[in-house]
């Protein structure tokens, strides 16, 4: 009789799971928008791995993947989900670029998948929409893999997937991707006419229909959103302006970073190695469409861990 060794066979099986927890985890942020949320989801789902007959689990890639998906809905059709991601009081978890949990970034519908814009559309969709968007743009799933991680047919995999590129599309802003070197500029002018108060510099730069969104550094139950050019120009030239209050606030003097969240244009206020700020850009035609800025700490948690494992290039402004 040959005897296994349970704990070398819990460890290859431990080892199987982790070689897929990245995989898991940006495909859990992409469904949550939160990485928080979306980490919970991969530690629950390691838990019904560990209760799971694995020796019956034929491909565990696909099994994992079920689970995710399926621990991902339950949080999105929970009650207290709904309350907290009611209109208006809810924004994605912002990433930096090179974050592992960004997840795969080979394809324009990828990196697009990940992108704040999309993970804020993606509350326009029902759970199993957002589901088959995103495991057929984002993953490349066919309808049949689809099909078997979401308990339903071929067919109505199909009808979802085309609903849900029908909203994306229509929600959609137009303009594709960016040249970096030139998005890079127009955040600078942005940066450089809030700074000094230029405001007429600040409209030239914004589209006619740009809007701007805050979550008021979580001190405000809902979102502040701003929908005219003159309106959010006044906001940025308010917002930037160093004054030693502001310094207060944040503790400190902080410098403020050039770089990419979530694959779009990005500035970041950066104090010693903590981000306390965050402000993204959405470009259109060389303009600047949307503007978001997010101060809340636990929306930044993940950021700031990211950010302190890399080595910044120098800042914009090193002493705001």
């Amino acid at each position: 009789m040959i005897l296994v060794n349970s704990t070398a066979t819990d460890r290859f099986d431990t080892g199987r799971f982790e070689a897929s927890r990245t995989r898991l985890a940006s495909l859990a942020y992409r469904l949550l928008g939160s990485a928080t949320d979306a980490e919970d989801a991969v530690q629950d789902a390691f838990l019904h791995w560990q209760a799971a007959d694995r020796q019956r689990i034929k491909v565990p890639e696909a099994w994992l993947t079920k689970v995710v998906t399926h621990l991902c809905l339950d949080r999105l059709r929970s009650a207290r989900a709904r309350r907290e991601r009611a209109v208006g009081t809810w924004l994605p978890e912002p990433l930096l670029d090179g974050d592992p949990m960004l997840g795969p970034a080979d394809t324009f519908e990828q990196r697009e998948s990940v992108s704040l814009a999309v993970l804020t559309l993606m509350e326009r969709l029902s759970p199993v929409e957002r589901a088959v968007y995103l495991l057929r743009e984002a993953f490349s799933h066919s309808h049949a893999e689809i099909a078997g991680i979401l308990d339903i047919t071929e067919s109505a995999s199909q009808q979802h997937l085309h609903r849900a590129r029908r909203r994306v599309t229509a929600a959609r802003r137009p303009g594709g991707e960016r040249d970096p070197a030139s998005a890079r500029r127009i955040v600078e002018e942005f940066l450089a006419a809030a700074t000094s108060g230029r405001t007429e510099r600040l409209v030239a730069l914004l589209t006619d229909d740009a809007t701007a969104i805050s979550d008021g550094a979580g001190l405000t139950e809902r979102l502040l959103r701003y929908d005219t050019a003159q309106r959010i120009a006044a906001v940025a030239r308010a917002g930037f302006t160093p004054t030693p209050a502001k310094r207060r606030l944040v503790g400190g003097t902080p410098a403020i970073h050039y770089t990419l969240v979530n694959g779009a244009p990005a500035i970041l206020v950066v104090l010693g190695d903590r981000v306390v700020g965050a402000v993204t850009f959405d470009l259109t035609d060389g303009r600047i469409a949307t503007v978001r800025g997010i101060a809340a700490p636990t929306r930044l948690t993940r950021l700031t861990e990211v950010w302190r494992q890399h080595e910044p290039r120098a800042p914009l402004i090193a002493q705001w």
